[in-house]
């Protein structure tokens, strides 16, 4: 009898040991796709790096996804000032910064107007809007040229601010309407009851409590305001106005392109997103797990 409980227990602590080494076995394999996931995904962005320093003999030499022989730093040089992307640069911040102040403003103050005030037709100007998602930007663009033709608004800053705004109003009305509802209506009222008026239940109480969703909502503008193109060909065709989107594409020649300077652009254009992301994923983080708990 000693002898079986002594083989059982020897069976046993062999067992659990390779249940051990099995799960040391799948850690190591886990942790070798998700490493080569992670080189997939970020290979791009390094090539582009690497692209942006080479020139045209380098890039169709042979040399396309190597390290580049020596740095062409005239490559940013030449983007910046011969190129004017500078210039593009500049102006995209300023309409990209305009449409998500702008946009996110008035779709808190909609979305609170929308979801927590009592008024006949809330649910049909919810609906309103939300029929802006399935608008494409294609069918609006000739009456949105006409209209800003007419009001003299072409080759203007706000010749793209008033449609970006258009645009990312619906969907960032849809995540504020979801993210309000999380918020408990007694703090509204106690806040009432201390004398606040509505603007002020608004910008010191309710506003300060859906920061996760507005990072959401300016994380989708940015992208969608940085990267637009076909608003900016068709409404802005002075070069004091273009965006980035725009002024890259015209940094391609007639008959030979520069392609390293154009590398440099599309570094230039990539930068501010990684860092936008990165300071403000943390928010958008916290509003995707708190969805996840309303559901």
């Amino acid at each position: 009898m000693k002898r079986q409980k002594a083989g059982t227990g020897l069976t046993l602590k062999n067992f659990s040991a390779f249940l051990r080494r099995d799960g040391q076995k799948k850690h190591y394999v886990l942790g070798f796709f998700l490493g080569l996931f992670t080189i997939i995904q970020l290979y791009p962005l390094i090539w582009l790096v690497l692209f942006s320093f080479k020139d045209n003999m380098e890039i169709f030499g042979g040399n396309v996804l190597g390290l580049p022989h020596r740095l062409l730093w005239q490559n940013y040089n030449q983007a910046l000032f011969s190129g004017k992307v500078g210039l593009y640069f500049v102006n995209s911040c300023l309409v990209t910064g305009a449409t998500i102040l702008i946009s996110g403003l008035l779709s808190a103050m909609a979305s609170y107007a929308i979801t927590r005030m009592k008024w006949k037709l809330s649910k049909i100007t919810l609906t309103i809007f939300l029929l802006g998602l399935m608008l494409p930007i294609h069918a609006a663009l000739l009456p949105l040229f006409v209209i800003l033709r007419n009001m003299h608004l072409l080759n203007t800053y706000w010749a793209l601010i008033i449609p970006y705004v258009a645009f990312a109003m619906p969907m960032a009305i849809f995540i504020f309407s979801g993210f309000l509802q999380l918020i408990p209506r007694e703090l509204e009222e106690s806040a009432c009851l201390d004398g606040c008026n509505i603007y002020q239940i608004f910008f010191k109480i309710v506003f300060p409590l859906i920061k996760p969703a507005v990072a959401t909502v300016s994380i989708f503008t940015y992208l969608s305001a940085w990267n637009e193109l076909m608003f900016a060909v068709t409404f802005i065709s002075k070069q004091e106005f273009r965006t980035l989107t725009v002024g890259i594409m015209s940094l391609a020649g007639q008959y030979t392109t520069e392609w390293g300077p154009i590398g440099a652009g599309l570094v230039v254009a990539t930068l501010p997103t990684i860092l936008v992301y990165s300071l403000m994923s943390d928010q958008v983080q916290k509003s995707l797990t708190a969805g996840a708990l309303k559901g």
